[in-house]
């Protein structure tokens, strides 16, 4: 059995003519956590559906803790804590009633964490599901996906609809989790979220996993934002020549230019200027998820 929290090996599934996704190879670390970002239709969905074991591969495999995800889907169940990112339950039942379903569907009686993540969340759990609104019933979700404190949290979306003292909260629960020893696989469109809580991100497009980095790594290599300003006109052509330098701009005394790679160079032309100030700005993740899809999209998720 693998000793990695999640194993995906060519991971493939198709839907007729249209695909699910196409040969995905990622490995999660236990006790890492790993977001995982594409615009709407990339797969993520169909990717975290199969390491449910709810849907089988046509081809490839999944492991979760060493178990197949199809073939011991039971036993994957076991450790892991699912929250959809199109949660839904019966709308007749409360909050609670959905959490002591699940909590006899695993065989677990002790509520005493829900009844926590229910207080911290300030969750709605009394009334039926049809009658809260869009945050309460991701609270609900939340709940019923953390409370029996599983070693692997898939959380699809998990923040949509929650304010943002709520998001704080949820950021802190998740904190506590690795903590005690839980790996957590996160997809969500909050890019800034992603980079709070994952050391590693996988990026997934046109159904295929295009990149797995570590977010810093990503980040550095990112184009940097640099802002001159110096106390005479600056000729911006010897910034322009520079390896590595892109839409270049000058306008009197104020540069300002995007630059790939060290600075070294960048810095040594700038010195021999009088410079007044010097602003080098790190690209955001925002920024170095649309540098792998173009700036026409706008859908993360």
């Amino acid at each position: 059995m693998s000793e990695d929290a999640i194993v995906c090996e060519r991971l493939t599934k198709r839907y007729g003519k249209h695909r699910g996704i196409e040969d995905i190879d990622l490995r999660v670390h236990p006790g890492e956590a790993f977001g995982f970002l594409g615009p709407n239709g990339a797969g993520k969905s169909t990717t975290i559906r199969a390491l449910m074991g709810f849907l089988r591969p046509t081809s490839g495999r999944a492991e979760v803790f060493g178990f197949d995800c199809w073939r011991q889907s039971v036993e994957v169940a076991k450790h892991v804590g699912n929250l959809p990112g199109d949660f839904t339950y019966d709308e007749q039942l409360t909050g609670w009633e959905v959490v002591r379903h699940v909590a006899r569907l695993r065989r677990h009686d002790d509520l005493a964490f829900a009844r926590e993540l229910a207080e911290r969340l300030e969750a709605d759990m009394d009334r039926p599901l049809r009658h809260l609104s869009r945050g309460n019933h991701q609270k609900v979700g939340l709940v019923q996906a953390m409370f029996h404190q599983p070693r692997l949290l898939l959380l699809d979306e998990p923040t949509g609809g929650l304010d943002p003292l709520m998001r704080e909260t949820f950021l802190d629960l998740v904190a506590e989790a690795r903590a005690d020893g839980a790996t957590v696989f996160l997809s969500s469109h909050n890019l800034e979220e992603v980079h709070r809580v994952c050391e590693r991100v996988g990026i997934i497009r046109d159904a295929r996993l295009i990149a797995t980095e570590d977010i810093g790594d990503l980040i550095r290599r990112a184009l940097r934002h640099v802002r001159i300003t110096a106390a005479a006109p600056i000729d911006p052509a010897p910034f322009a020549a520079l390896e590595g330098a892109q839409d270049v701009h000058g306008d009197g005394t104020t540069l300002t230019l995007r630059l790939a790679g060290e600075v070294d160079a960048l810095v040594k032309l700038a010195a021999q200027h009088e410079i007044v100030d010097l602003e080098i700005g790190r690209a955001s993740l925002e920024e170095v998820f649309l540098s792998f899809y173009g700036r026409t999209e706008n859908h993360v998720a």
